[in-house]
């Protein structure tokens, strides 16, 4: 039963994480119709802003993860006008934007590697010390990522349904032509599609540097992480990303359990696969 409950508590936590890292992925998508490959090295600008406001600055942990995200959904908006919208009626436009991103990528780790050189650096926690959670013990930093994640979902699902600007954006996802047509400005619901998706990258990579090492490539596996999550759910909403992501958590936790870390990745892989083959529209997506 102990094993049972840790598993569980682990995977709570593992949903969590991605269920930010994929919720970024999504805005894009169902606003703009592009995949950013961009993402994961966005997680990783807000790492290295949110250490460098927190330790050589000496400005403290909270408002590191703040100017992290801030910082990094800038950095997603000029991303969006320089190497996105130059090709929005483009017929190839998938195709192409998948390049520029992934462009972005090697520019942005590079550009990191320049600046705070190779050597890995860590953030501090958030919260220190420790949290039980039905005979389970996990680091206070886990448990508020734990709470603070659908917190922020529900916040950001929140902004799409109630304000104006949210409920722009999911106008411009229906029909980019009829949105413009009601005197919704598109290039700007575009880019702020792009500077939202980018800071809850942001967020995530800030919240994922005092669990993990910050490095120019860490990014990468995230990235991967949230490209599973968001074929399982489907790339339709919010919803179904955010439950896809807290399934994989569950099913990741319980194969490491059962199969090893080193299996892991292999079986979440072919699952994928087989999804793609079963459900190409994802798990909770319409047919």
């Amino acid at each position: 039963m102990d094993t049972l409950i840790a598993t569980l508590v682990s995977g709570l936590v593992l949903g969590s994480l991605y269920a930010l890292m994929a919720s970024g992925l999504s805005v894009v998508w169902t606003t703009l119709g592009v995949f950013n490959f961009a993402h994961g090295a966005l997680m990783m600008v807000g790492a290295y802003l949110a250490w460098t406001i927190s330790e050589p600055l000496g400005l403290g942990p909270l408002a590191g993860v703040l100017i992290g995200a801030i910082g990094a959904g800038l950095v997603g908006v000029v991303i969006e006008r320089l190497l996105v919208r130059p090709y929005y009626n483009n017929r190839n436009m998938l195709l192409i934007t998948a390049m520029t991103t992934l462009a972005a990528t090697i520019i942005l780790e590079r550009g990191a590697q320049m600046i705070w050189g190779p050597r890995i650096k860590q953030l501090p926690r958030l919260i220190g010390g420790e949290a039980n959670i039905f005979g389970t013990v996990i680091s206070a930093h886990e448990a508020l990522l734990i709470v603070l994640a659908p917190a922020v979902l529900i916040l950001l699902w929140r902004f799409t349904v109630v304000s104006n600007r949210g409920r722009s954006l999911r106008a411009v996802g229906q029909n980019p032509d009829s949105a413009a047509l009601i005197g919704i400005d598109v290039p700007i619901a575009f880019a702020m599609a792009f500077g939202i998706s980018a800071a809850l990258a942001g967020l995530t990579g800030a919240l994922l540097g005092s669990l993990r090492f910050i490095t120019p490539t860490m990014g990468s596996d995230p990235l991967t992480k949230a490209m599973i999550v968001v074929i399982f759910g489907g790339l339709g909403s919010l919803g179904s990303t955010a439950g896809a992501a807290y399934l994989i958590g569950f099913i990741e936790a319980f194969l490491v359990l059962w199969i090893g870390l080193y299996w892991t990745p292999f079986a979440l892989f072919l699952l994928m696969i087989m999804v793609l083959l079963l459900r190409p529209n994802g798990i909770f997506g319409a047919r």
